[in-house]
């Protein structure tokens, strides 16, 4: 039999049981495997041919920007995939840290030979 998990602290409010904070290159780290998640479907069998995804943060106040710079496999819907990238990041980010996302900022660096048609 599995002991009770601890609960808050009795007596004690919200605002003094003390605060998380979530290191930027978590934020980053979340970011660009949410990114890299939802390229590897455009890439034909996988073979993923362009840089990994650069993830900036910047964390003002209690919210996240992050910014992106991708490098996206033509021909492909540049847009649908920019789009896809967005919400699968802002998804992912508030879904593990409960941290709201901002902005999602999708920089398009290069298009690389050799997606899907």
């Amino acid at each position: 039999m599995a002991a009770a998990a601890p609960g808050p602290a009795p007596g004690l409010a919200p605002a003094r049981r003390g605060r998380l904070r979530v290191a930027d290159r978590v934020y980053a780290r979340i970011a660009a495997r949410a990114a890299r998640e939802v390229l590897a479907g455009a890439w034909p069998a996988g073979r993923v041919k362009g840089a990994p995804p650069r993830v900036t943060v910047a964390v003002p106040g209690s919210t996240v920007t992050v910014r992106v710079e991708l490098e996206l496999p033509f021909p492909a819907d540049v847009a649908g995939l920019a789009r896809a990238v967005r919400e699968a990041i802002a998804a992912r980010v508030a879904g593990l840290t409960g941290t709201r996302v901002s902005d999602v900022v999708i920089v398009v660096e290069k298009l690389v030979t050799g997606g899907t048609s």
